[in-house]
């Protein structure tokens, strides 16, 4: 039993390392040269913070006072 839980657990680890590794690789628009890791970095945080400002959005509640 202690295997599977092993082999899951890596299993799981390997999924996690492809879909980050696709994540990144996917930053640059198709046809641009690769941007240097600084500038991929820059493009994530604004793509991290987009997403968090567009739930921030939906998630608003009109004032009941």
């Amino acid at each position: 039993m202690r295997m599977f839980g092993l082999v899951g657990l890596l299993l799981a680890l390997v999924i996690a390392g492809v879909v980050a590794k696709k994540q990144l690789t996917s930053v640059a628009a198709p046809g641009e040269a690769p941007a240097d890791p600084r500038t991929q970095v820059q493009q994530v945080q604004k793509q991290v913070n987009e997403a968090l400002d567009a739930a921030a959005q939906a998630r608003k509640m009109p004032d009941d006072n």
